[in-house]
């Protein structure tokens, strides 16, 4: 990490193109590099200067002097205070460009690794209204807009919506959000305004006190909705006659269930979930299969590109129905089950209990009888012993986090030798170091970028590894 040094402004900076984390990436006059957010490539801006890190001057743009052509107009009204679209200044077609851009430098200038065939990115047909799943935080105060420091007009207010970046305590009163399609905003200030009206508390995260502290919708295809409320306290008297004004408000809701939550951090998913009304699940369709999904269920969040991104890996795959394979952080089995018709049989791992549990539950909804699942660290189980036991993978898929394959597993990978492996990540600087371990023994045949969000610098990829 580099020293923070008092913030200096560099005047008229032109940027040229998108670095880590979304930023755009210019040149100083004396020629330093310097990544900056609120700018788009095109741009040319003084930029306020706040830190170095590794030589790079890190930063935000304070006065633009000049556009650049692939600038766009953000639609959404708290674009320049929320951050969860990132991106909306910046055509969707240069987004895409970029995207395909990150990839490709990650692969083959960072880690090195020559690809065979490098597909064109797979843009998103929806760029609004895409996400499938939303969760908005209640505070009881309102993030208050530049224009409203320093005035009157207090911030004591019981909203719901988005923290914006780096306020834990405060969230934006989202009037409209375009990320999730109806009847989201509905839902989401129908619930808000129920809530004032019974005179619950919203959540003080600073205090630890406060009623209301987040809901989560589902909201799929198939038009069913599912509504997830998490309370500071397990007060019954206090959650069921809102919960009741809920269903009657919106009856259209399949499932309400809640939670109660009295850590200090707003992560739901560790805790018991209780079924309020309905069945407890929602049901999605993706590829002619259809799935239970509950509160706790990992499912891809952009169903329609979950499809394009799945068709990528059954085309990769090349599969002719006698092989055995692995797939490695199954999760609910979602590949496992879309991939299981063109194979002998999927062996599927997964670290999470609950998701074996609905990926098991989803295959005997499918009528889906050649997958096996197990649950526990990939890196424990999977072992020369565990393929004598199932058989040597003949392709082995891996979907990891973030932070990529554990150390361990690529070195599993590499004795268990499976004749071809489809990698599937969601972040190409991990998948690219991988690569380049595995690189050695395996030759990249193919890499397709997928977008699955719109406006972010979130980025998708899939590639094809054949044994040298």
């Amino acid at each position: 990490m580099g020293r923070r040094k008092k913030p200096r402004l560099v005047p008229e900076v032109r940027f040229t193109g998108i670095a880590d984390k979304g930023r755009s990436v210019g040149r100083t006059e004396d020629g330093k590099v310097i990544f900056a957010e609120g700018v788009v490539p095109g741009d040319m801006a003084d930029v306020l200067v706040r830190r170095k890190k590794k030589g790079v001057l890190m930063g935000e743009a304070q006065t633009v002097h000049e556009y650049g052509e692939e600038r766009a107009e953000p639609f959404c009204q708290h674009f320049w205070n929320c951050g969860g679209c990132k991106w909306q200044h910046l055509q969707y077609d240069a987004q895409a460009k970029y995207k395909e851009q990150v990839v490709r430098d990650a692969l083959e200038r960072i880690g090195k690794v020559e690809v065979d065939q490098f597909f064109p990115i797979k843009a998103a047909e929806k760029t609004r209204y895409y996400r499938n799943k939303l969760e908005f935080s209640f505070s009881n105060k309102r993030w208050l807009q530049p224009e409203e420091l320093n005035t009157e007009i207090s911030n004591k207010a019981d909203v719901l919506g988005f923290h914006p970046a780096g306020a834990f305590d405060k969230v934006i009163d989202i009037e409209h959000c375009w990320l999730q399609p109806d009847p989201s905003n509905r839902l989401r200030n129908g619930i808000q305004e129920l809530a004032i009206g019974q005179g619950l508390s919203f959540h003080d995260a600073r205090a630890h006190e406060g009623f209301m502290r987040q809901v989560m919708f589902r909201i799929t295809t198939t038009g069913e909705i599912l509504v997830l409320l998490s309370f500071y306290q397990d007060k019954p008297e206090l959650y069921q006659p809102l919960m009741d004004a809920v269903l009657a408000r919106f009856p259209e809701i399949n499932t309400l269930c809640y939670c109660i939550n009295t850590k200090k951090n707003d992560f739901m998913y560790d805790l018991e979930m209780h079924t309020y009304a309905g069945p407890g699940f929602v049901s999605e369709q993706l590829g002619g299969l259809r799935f239970k999904v509950g509160p706790k269920s990992f499912f891809q969040t952009n169903t329609h590109q979950a499809k394009a991104l799945y068709d990528t890996v059954v085309d990769f795959a090349e599969l002719k129905g006698t092989e055995n394979v692995y797939d490695l952080y199954t999760g609910i089995g979602s590949i496992a089950l879309y991939i299981a018709k063109h194979c002998k049989q999927v062996v599927g791992i997964e670290e999470i209990p609950e998701a074996i549990a609905d990926a098991e539950e989803n295959a005997a909804l499918n009528n889906i009888d050649n997958t096996v699942f197990y649950a526990g660290d990939v890196k424990d189980i999977l072992s020369p012993a565990f393929a004598e036991q199932h058989g040597a993978p003949d392709l082995l898929i891996t979907d990891p986090p973030r932070a990529g394959m554990h150390p361990k597993v690529v070195a599993l990978l590499l004795e268990l030798r499976a004749p071809r492996i489809v990698y599937v990540s969601c972040n190409p600087s991990t998948q690219a170091r991988d690569l380049q371990v595995l690189s050695p023994h395996y030759r990249v045949r193919k890499a397709q970028p997928v977008d699955m969000f719109p406006h972010t610098h979130h980025i998708e990829n899939v590639v094809l590894l054949e044994a040298r």
